[in-house]
């Protein structure tokens, strides 16, 4: 017959497993996470940071994933909202101009390859949500439905977001050309 404490022992080396399988599936995914939040925030030191603290959001919700098949997807989403999140403080952050002559202890080398390439530029006049959209769609290869399920947003939603996303990208492209002609 089965104890209390036989119960709580498999038990626990149930949660181990999981918690063993879930940290191995993060691990994995991380560079994912990190290239997503690159891309949405176009800076590496925002986006080290909120990879980070997406996934550590990840482990503190890690019982929530009902369908390991849905891990992508629901990890997506949380690093979307993360990235959302910083860029909504972001807005609220005054900036200062440093003196001339200054330079910056660790140059940001993505976002300087961004700077110099035009539809990196163009990227950076996006809204963060416009970005999230546009990088899902055309990075990761997502239909619109699936950006849709993994950002828990109408279809309707994603469809207007790209689309007014793409005329921004379009408007800054031709007004870059024209500068350089």
């Amino acid at each position: 017959m089965a104890t209390a404490d036989d119960a709580i022992a498999k038990s626990g080396a149930q949660t181990t497993g999981y918690d063993d399988s879930f940290a191995r599936r993060s691990d994995a995914y991380l560079g994912r996470a990190f290239g997503l939040a690159c891309y949405i925030l176009g800076n590496v030191h925002e986006a080290e940071d909120a990879a980070q603290e997406a996934m550590a959001k990840a482990w503190k919700s890690r019982r929530s994933l009902r369908e390991q098949d849905a891990f992508d997807a629901w990890i997506d989403r949380i690093v979307v909202n993360t990235c959302r999140e910083r860029g909504r403080r972001a807005r609220r952050i005054r900036e200062v101009e440093l003196p001339a002559g200054a330079e910056p202890e660790a140059a940001d080398r993505f976002g300087a390859l961004l700077a110099r390439d035009s539809v990196g530029r163009a990227m950076g006049a996006l809204t963060v949500d416009q970005r999230a959209v546009v990088v899902l769609r055309y990075w990761r290869d997502l239909s619109l439905d699936q950006i849709s399920d993994r950002l828990g947003w109408p279809l309707g939603t994603v469809k207007s977001r790209l689309h007014y996303g793409l005329a921004a990208l379009r408007e800054r492209l031709e007004h870059d050309e024209l500068e350089v002609q």
